[in-house]
């Protein structure tokens, strides 16, 4: 069988200009009107969205819409510079004027690339099966929508989303690096390192381009290039036969374009490591690198090459803690699996993102409810952050056939918000609720929940009924001012299998609200100076998984009074954490940096390894 599709050469075409980086805009015939706007903006003390629009959504003669902000921002920034007796410098402008600011409220830019269409080693009931895609993504979401966009290209994803930040106004000085698509362990490693490589070489142009007034080379993105680049994502189907899978289809489309393929797609790690180095001191650097990967891969060795990679965090199915509903769903492992996978993630160091369904075939919603709360009271399992996909019933998965002849009905909305408030009423202080639902279009969904706002349904349900909601998203401090005295330095404490967990947060006296946290393992198989089972690198070490300073983001070097993420929490947590460290007879500390927070803590006493930094506590 032959699979049709585009040829990049002929098809589709990055839309952006190959040389430069620049938002230009004429408004000096608009500038009255722009002024007026930023100066009524200026003046609201506690502006609200009905509020907003009135002020930027008026009719501006000769023009056939309202002026963009992106547009409203570069003038002023002009007029702040160059006449600020026309529009005075105002902090609070910027943030007024800015496009989605919760975008950037939790500390950190997130940048979310997909890698290719590629076979994934699951046979999921629930998973979609679209070879435009990689497995379990659907093409009209919106990251999967950038990346068809940018034929999957890593180079390119990664600088458009840059360029986007930038243009409505977000800092792009500390970005956390997520690449979703697939099962990350399942591509060749080579694919691996050059799909980071890539990605690390749009950041640190990117840092260049802002240097040079916009103007930047897109590294590499010559025609001849981009017409090798790969034509999984312009593949014209819909749907699999039913006889035929989705793995085989793909095999099928990489075979006839192998060739092609084997000349861009591969990287040394000497390469990989060559970005990693010049990012540590770039205007753009990574401060967290999230991969997603099922349990079932998940050794040491894999293990201690995601951190060769440079993985901070990484993402991790659960879908299930019952033994017989994983087998009905043919998810391919078992419970067991999945925390020996949390085992030997946490020895290593890393943030352990899981993603828990509910509603799966085989299951019920007091079940549901029962085992949510096993994923904190088991000490095999405590995840650091959650997303909770209730399932979805989308047409090119199995689970259609289940549907079809009853064995499978979806929850009742009554039922699946009672489910969605017991899990987050269940959810402790160290662990952040990333997501509630899965960002799938309704027009995808053929049967099940399709209220986007299902989160905030669930929410609202835990608030009547007097439930108190501890989890690290619902308390995050957001663009909001805090002053040191108005902070205090709590300690939760909790067990796991491999270590002693403590996570030290700076919470508003008031009302608790998080202003940043850091979690500290002292690992049982260390304490007394013990070997660590398989990295002799941490050897005796106690480890620093995590520092983040919440709050909108800071660009690296800068300060703005008021601001969580420049009171200097996270160089006293790290102190906090030393002294808890050489209390419970450890004499170094160890901390799973990223590339682009080496520098950040080799400043506060920590010396790059191999894998990690490490700090002496013996030296005083």
């Amino acid at each position: 069988m032959t699979i049709p599709y585009f040829d990049s050469s002929n098809f589709l075409r990055y839309s952006a200009p190959m040389s430069k980086r620049s938002y230009s805009f004429d408004y000096e015939p608009f500038r009255e009107a722009i002024v007026a706007i930023l100066t009524d903006l200026s003046k609201e003390k506690n502006l609200t969205e009905k509020r907003y629009k009135q002020i930027v959504y008026r009719p501006v003669a000769g023009l056939d819409g309202p002026i963009s902000k992106a547009v409203l921002l570069q003038a002023y920034t002009h007029l702040v510079n160059h006449e600020p007796d026309v529009v005075p410098a105002d902090p609070t402008l910027a943030d007024k004027i800015k496009m989605k600011p919760m975008r950037t409220q939790s500390g950190v830019t997130p940048v979310t690339i997909l890698t290719k269409p590629f076979p994934c080693p699951g046979k999921c009931i629930f998973c979609p099966n679209d070879v435009r895609m990689p497995k379990s993504y659907l093409p009209d979401e919106p990251g999967a929508q950038r990346a068809t966009r940018n034929h999957f290209d890593p180079y390119l994803q990664t600088y458009d989303r840059l360029r986007a930040f930038e243009k409505i106004g977000h800092s792009t000085s500390k970005i956390e690096l997520i690449i979703l698509g697939g099962t990350w362990s399942y591509y060749p490693e080579s694919y691996q390192r050059w799909f980071i490589k890539r990605s690390f070489e749009a950041l640190n142009d990117f840092s260049i381009g802002a240097d040079h007034t916009g103007e930047v080379d897109y590294h590499g993105l010559d025609e001849e290039k981009l017409s090798q680049v790969d034509a999984i994502g312009h593949v014209i189907r819909n749907n699999i036969p039913g006889e035929v899978t989705y793995n085989q289809l793909i095999k099928q489309i990489n075979a006839e374009n192998n060739e092609k393929n084997a000349a861009v797609e591969q990287a040394e790690w000497s390469t990989l490591y060559a970005e990693h180095a010049k990012n540590v001191m770039s205007e753009c650097r990574c401060v967290g690198l999230v991969i997603e990967t099922r349990p079932d891969i998940i050794d040491e060795a894999e293990a201690i090459r995601l951190r060769k990679l440079g993985c901070t965090k990484i993402q991790i199915g659960i879908q299930s803690l019952q033994d017989e509903v994983l087998a009905l769903n043919k998810r391919g492992h078992d419970v067991a699996r999945t925390k020996e996978a949390f085992r030997l993630l946490r020895l290593m160091g890393f943030k352990i993102h899981g993603h828990w369904m509910a509603n799966l075939y085989g299951s019920t919603p007091e079940a549901d409810k029962a085992e949510y709360g096993q994923l904190f009271w088991d000490d095999a399992l405590c995840p650091d952050e959650l997303k909770i996909y209730p399932c979805s019933l989308l047409e090119t998965a199995e689970l259609m056939d289940y549907w079809r002849d009853g064995r499978w009905v979806p929850y009742t909305e009554e039922e699946l918000v009672d489910v969605v408030a017991s899990a987050i009423v269940q959810t402790p202080e160290y662990c952040r609720l990333t997501r509630v639902i899965r960002d799938i279009p309704s027009t995808d969904i053929v049967t099940g929940n399709k209220k986007t706002n299902l989160r905030e349904i669930a929410e609202k349900r835990a608030d009547n009924l007097g439930q108190t909601r501890r989890d690290i998203r619902s308390r995050e401090i957001k663009n909001e001012k805090v002053t040191f005295e108005e902070l205090t330095l709590d300690s939760v404490e909790y067990q796991t299998t491999v270590a002693r967990e403590y996570f030290l947060q700076y919470v508003r006296k008031s009302d608790h609200k998080i202003c940043a946290f850091l979690r500290l393992s002292l690992p049982i198989s260390t304490e007394g100076g013990g070997s660590h089972p398989f990295c002799s690198e941490l050897d005796g070490c106690a480890m620093i998984r995590e520092v983040h300073v919440y709050g909108n983001v800071v660009d690296v070097g800068k300060s703005e009074l008021g601001r969580s993420q420049h009171l200097g929490l996270g160089s006293l947590l790290i102190q906090k954490a030393k002294e808890m460290t050489q209390n419970a007879g450890y004499q170094k500390l160890a901390v799973i940096s990223a590339i682009g927070t080496r520098d950040y803590y080799a400043k506060r006493g920590f010396e790059l390894n191999q894998l990690y930094q490490t700090c002496d506590l013996s030296r005083g």
